[in-house]
């Protein structure tokens, strides 16, 4: 399962998003994605965790929760859509 976050700050990094998440478990992958055309985050980010429980405990304890200024939105990622 992956882990969709969201409303992140624009000064979060992924070392910040690895560090958080690591506090529930191992981390296997987290990433911020960038926008193609100006290379800026996209205020959102992808966590991957070695455990679905260890995953899920984040995702409950973390929804709505303030995380560098933001509210950050925590829960499962959804299939990426095709573009049209």
């Amino acid at each position: 399962m992956t882990i969709y976050i969201g409303n992140l700050s624009w000064d979060c990094e992924q070392e910040d998003l690895h560090s958080l998440f690591a506090e529930y478990g191992a981390v296997k992958k987290c990433s911020l994605p960038l926008d193609r055309e100006t290379g800026r985050k996209r205020g959102f980010g992808f966590v991957d965790m070695a455990s679905e429980a260890d995953e899920q405990k984040a995702i409950d304890d973390l929804q709505d929760v303030e995380w560098m200024g933001r509210y950050i939105r925590v829960n499962k990622a959804e299939p990426r859509q095709p573009r049209r």
